[in-house]
């Protein structure tokens, strides 16, 4: 089996015979005396930190660590550990409640004690026994008048004050911890009055180390919900319980708010920041609840009373228009009868007239027709006569230019196969079938051949052309198609 190598320190301690130790008692005495030593019992020893730690013990004592407020913190920074035994901590406690101080992290505190090494530990404590609350008072106050003042330059001191409310903030958020005093107070006021509120509720803790943050999340959340009116409630308590709402983050979650915040904070005291930042302000939750309530019922009692005086006015006005109907039914009934007998004497005037002057009316429509027939005969007859000259004549010219009457004077028409009149010479050539048209009949006929005239004047009876042969035949005038072709 092998062996692990001796360390230096053992084997130099191996070497040596006998030496002489400390015990762990004897140790620890020195210390004590040491420290003892170092501060006096009888010398009032003040310290000043910053809480870095607190825990109020069930047992009544209360313990704390303290840490340099000036120095950077790192993981080898000092820490003091404070014990504060029962029998001091009860009355300092009461006295802090009093003063509306509730001891938290980050604060800056100066406590008189004394320094006590503990052996079985070993370690070294300041046993308090005195807190200097006027001095504490003094920060908190400097803290809250410069939280103010940093509101007040931002502009956020009265901008939800400045928020207009709903008419009728039927939608109301409430921030409040459910089950308590000030949760049923607000909400008992709300449900008497009868009114259908619509409420939405952000449950959160109003007191404790993370009571302000819980706070200011529930008023966002609430806002962001578009709420028609958000309200913080709390009942009664100390002042050290209500020190949540002077709270840098409580009072900028309701300044910076889209949505009106009120306050219902039960106090007898001084404003809370978040009171002096709210829209608006009210001492208990009851107090708050029938401010909420009474708004909603006052508008309904001046809308009832509105369409009360809407309803009475309507009314009567309905009776004079009404009477005004009536009378204006019997003037028009009245005028309509007076028009309807001036009319009626006036058709029976223009009547009897017309009844006088029909007879000799009708005498002298009769003669005018009388004489009017009697020059229309001769007229008619004149002019008939004319129009049948007129067409005479227009018989006669068409007579002339007749085709038939110019064939019997001996003339004839020529046409080719096709039916089209032969004009000329310049139209047909050796080979072409002619049919020539007499006063009685027709005659085919085919050119060998064609020669042109020396004048007009030496063109044969034939219309002009050359020797022709073949058959001849003669048809009646009833063979012909029409006058332009065979």
């Amino acid at each position: 089996m092998r062996t692990r190598p001796a360390t230096p320190l053992v084997a130099q301690l191996a070497g040596m015979e006998h030496v002489e130790a400390t015990s762990v008692s004897s140790l620890l005495a020195g210390v004590r005396a040491a420290v003892a030593d170092a501060f006096p019992r009888d010398l009032p020893l003040w310290v000043r930190g910053e809480i870095q730690s607190i825990a109020d013990h069930r047992s009544g004592h209360c313990y704390i660590e303290l840490v340099d407020p000036d120095v950077p913190r790192d993981a080898d920074s000092p820490v003091l550990k404070v014990n504060c035994w029962r029998s001091v901590w009860g009355p300092l406690k009461a006295t802090l409640d009093k003063q509306g101080i509730a001891l938290e992290e980050g604060m800056v505190v100066t406590l008189r004690g004394r320094v006590e090494f503990y052996a079985p530990r070993g370690q070294v404590n300041f046993i308090a026994a005195e807190l200097d609350v006027h001095a504490l008072l003094g920060r908190l106050a400097l803290r809250r008048a410069a939280l103010l003042a940093a509101l007040d330059e931002e502009g956020l001191l009265t901008r939800n004050r400045a928020l207009p409310v709903a008419p009728v903030p039927i939608r109301v958020g409430l921030v409040a911890s459910p089950g308590t005093e000030g949760y049923r107070d607000f909400l008992g006021q709300l449900l008497g009055s009868g009114v259908g509120f619509h409420v939405r509720h952000a449950s959160t803790h109003v007191q404790g180390a993370r009571a302000a943050a819980a706070v200011a999340a529930g008023v966002a959340v609430l806002t962001d919900a578009g709420c028609d009116l958000v309200v913080v409630v709390r009942g009664g308590g100390s002042k050290a319980d209500l020190a949540v709402f002077d709270s840098e983050v409580v009072a900028r979650a309701i300044a910076t708010a889209p949505s009106p915040v009120w306050t219902g904070i039960g106090h007898t005291g001084d404003q809370s920041v978040a009171d002096i930042v709210a829209n608006r302000a009210f001492i208990t939750p009851t107090e708050c609840g029938q401010a909420v309530a009474g708004r909603v019922l006052g508008w309904w009692s001046s809308a009832a009373e509105r369409a009360g005086i809407v309803a009475a006015r309507a009314t009567v006005t309905l009776q004079e228009a009404a009477q005004r109907d009536v009378i204006a039914r019997q003037r028009l009934a009245t005028g309509v009868r007076r028009q309807l007998e001036r009319h009626g004497d006036r058709l029976g005037e223009r009547g009897s007239r017309l009844a006088a002057r029909a007879p000799r009316l009708l005498e002298v429509a009769e003669l005018s027709v009388t004489r009017r027939a009697a020059l229309l005969g001769p007229r008619a007859v004149g002019l008939l006569e004319r129009e049948a000259d007129r067409a005479g004549a227009w018989r006669r010219l068409l007579a002339a230019y007749d085709v038939t009457r110019q064939l019997e004077r001996g003339y004839t028409l020529t046409f080719d196969d096709a039916g089209r009149l032969v004009r000329g010479v310049a139209g047909v050539g050796p080979g072409t079938a002619l049919v020539t048209r007499f006063a009685d009949g027709t005659a085919r006929s085919v050119v060998e051949r064609t020669a042109r005239a020396p004048s007009a004047g030496a063109a044969d009876a034939s219309g002009g052309f050359g020797t022709a042969h073949g058959h001849t035949g003669v048809q009646g005038a009833e063979g012909l198609e029409g006058e332009d072709g065979p």
